[in-house]
């Protein structure tokens, strides 16, 4: 099974290539560029040098926010033209729960961050499995104080990612009672493995609508 990711809800704009459980090839482009202008040529580069043709997907895995407004409608027109001209299916993946999945950490405490501005954040918390991360806290926007409050709350180690992280990393620094942890450069940002990983498992379990939904 051949799954195509695409990732547009943040700053990065991301897309990868799974093959049965493998993956192929991954692109990340974090600059001052417009989703619109990167994400095409992106994925026709991507297959191009994977040597796979759109017509051997299975399914497009996209990030279904919370997010970016534009870049979220971006991405998903961009999956739906795909998927519409291929014939295969769309799976939605939560933007947050994507990022969760950068940590391979099994039993981790993660708490994704994206920056929602005045001071508040879009946010969820999971524990990571070996396979869907575990929602601990429901994806939602609140204001540090109350993500901070709620991540104290669980009373275990933490580990902060994504983009509210530069933003809000004294605060949190300061304000979390509990062991506090932020995620490398590398994975502090959406990757489109992690969105397409998420994707297999759950087009495994028939969460997926087709295109034209």
């Amino acid at each position: 099974m051949k799954v195509l990711s695409i990732d547009s809800s943040g700053l990065v704009a991301a897309t990868a290539l799974i093959s049965d459980g493998i993956l192929v090839a991954e692109y990340t482009i974090h600059n001052k560029k417009t989703h619109s202008q990167t994400l095409l040529p992106m994925i026709s580069d991507m297959l191009k040098m994977a040597d796979v043709k759109s017509g051997e997907l299975d399914c497009v895995a996209v990030s279904a926010g919370p997010g970016s407004f534009t870049g979220l409608r971006i991405g998903a027109s961009t999956a739906k033209g795909l998927a519409w001209t291929l014939g295969i299916p769309i799976v939605p993946v939560s933007s947050l729960m994507g990022l969760a999945a950068n940590i391979s950490e099994r039993g981790a405490v993660v708490c994704p961050v994206m920056d929602a501005r005045r001071n508040q954040a879009y946010y969820g918390i999971y524990r990571m499995t070996d396979e869907l991360p575990e929602v601990i806290a429901e994806p939602d926007v609140a204001a540090i104080e109350a993500v901070v409050e709620e991540v104290n709350a669980i009373g275990e180690p933490v580990i902060y990612l994504g983009d509210g992280v530069p933003v809000f990393a004294e605060w949190i620094q300061k304000n979390t009672a509990v062991p506090v942890k932020f995620a490398d450069e590398v994975n502090r940002y959406q990757r489109g493995a992690s969105v397409a990983r998420l994707g297999s498992l759950l087009y495994e379990k028939g969460e997926y609508v087709e295109a034209a939904e």
